[in-house]
């Protein structure tokens, strides 16, 4: 039996941005500084369950400074984003999956599981709201952040009893800056991002508050991004700080680390290894260790690597540093695998495909 779609209140903001203004922000919006006009809320508490559905004015939202997540970091969030359609409107990309994570993500904080239908909808009510703001060109979308903290006014340590969910929207083009065609990673022995039954697998703030100071070590040796390694022996490579990474060889394969409680289940990531099986690709989900991976590069039997994730799709690395030295991949550049799957998964995402998979859902 399918769930009743529920119903959001909506109040119209009476700030909008002037359409000349709007079309001058999106012209070249780079990525998560511009914001649209409204927001999407959702209260819960333990007396009422899920309540107060609405769509209204993006604004700031007063908290006492006793909240609970400022001082025990209750907070989860996903990201996702709506593709303007080729005959107008916009669609989103596999948002069943992302639901699906946010649930398990608030199970695994001591969080409530928001229904299913109340994220898809929030989402889509807020897409159809905000169409307007999805930016022009190759890489413009409407980027999405559902996310829910701890509301309630206390201090003890336990799950709160009153839960704020909301959804903001921000106009976006290309992930990263700069016109070189592969990013630069920066492998990292310190610092690790997570632990076998830790909180690895969740999409929580706390994860990426804790890759912060590792991303700022990647930047002072002249990265763009940092690699982890495993937290007990500091040798298989994990994640970048909010991406998946994949490894392509000589004969034609992909390796992606597995997944195991540590690594967040991407949906770009899965979404790649079902489209490269179907392109005739092997992928292996199998442990690889950053020795090997040195190894593999210097000798030719690594021919690409990339990562992916919602906001940089499928980006090439060409080149890794560490303490001990530093690596080149390939030719330092998109390679034809990465590219191959890099167009396929962007040609279903804007709908210059066929989705075979029902992966698209058209919003407006």
């Amino acid at each position: 039996m399918t769930a009743p779609i529920p119903a959001f209140a909506f109040e119209s903001s009476t700030t909008r941005v002037p359409d000349e203004e709007r079309a001058a922000l999106i012209a070249d919006p780079g990525f998560g500084r511009v914001f649209t006009d409204h927001m999407a809320t959702v209260r819960y508490s333990s007396e009422k369950g899920w309540h107060d559905l609405k769509i209204g004015a993006r604004r700031p939202i007063q908290t006492d400074l006793a909240t609970s997540v400022l001082h025990y970091a209750q907070e989860i969030f996903e990201g996702m984003k709506a593709y303007g359609r080729p005959g107008g409107g916009a669609a989103l990309f596999r948002p069943q999956a992302n639901a699906r994570r946010f649930q398990e993500s608030a199970r695994r904080m001591a969080m409530p599981e928001l229904p299913e239908e109340i994220f898809l909808e929030s989402v889509r009510a807020l897409v159809r709201t905000e169409i307007d703001w999805i930016p022009p060109g190759e890489d413009g979308a409407l980027y999405l952040r559902p996310f829910m903290f701890a509301s309630e006014v206390f201090l003890g340590v336990k799950p709160a009893d009153e839960y704020l969910y909301a959804v903001i929207a921000s106009s976006v083009g290309g992930y990263f800056k700069g016109g070189s065609p592969a990013i630069s990673l920066w492998a990292t022995r310190e610092y690790t991002r997570a632990a076998p039954g830790g909180t690895g697998a969740a999409k929580c703030g706390g994860n990426y508050a804790a890759s912060l100071i590792a991303q700022a070590e990647a930047i002072r040796n002249g990265c763009d991004q940092v690699v982890f390694l495993d937290a007990i022996e500091r040798r298989w490579i994990e994640e970048l700080g909010g991406m998946n990474i994949f490894f392509a060889f000589d004969d034609g394969s992909l390796q992606t680390p597995p997944l195991g409680g540590t690594i967040l289940p991407g949906i770009t990531r899965d979404s790649i290894i079902r489209l490269a099986r179907d392109l005739g690709v092997t992928v292996r989900e199998e442990p690889y260790s950053i020795e090997q991976w040195q190894a593999d590069a210097q000798s030719g039997r690594l021919t690409e690597t990339f990562a992916c994730g919602t906001a940089a799709v499928v980006t090439a690395i060409g080149q890794v540093k560490t303490t001990e030295g530093s690596f080149a991949i390939g030719g330092q550049s998109v390679g034809p695998l990465t590219q191959r799957i890099r167009a396929a998964l962007v040609d279903i995402q804007r709908g210059r495909a066929e989705d075979p998979y029902g992966w698209v859902e058209t919003v407006v």
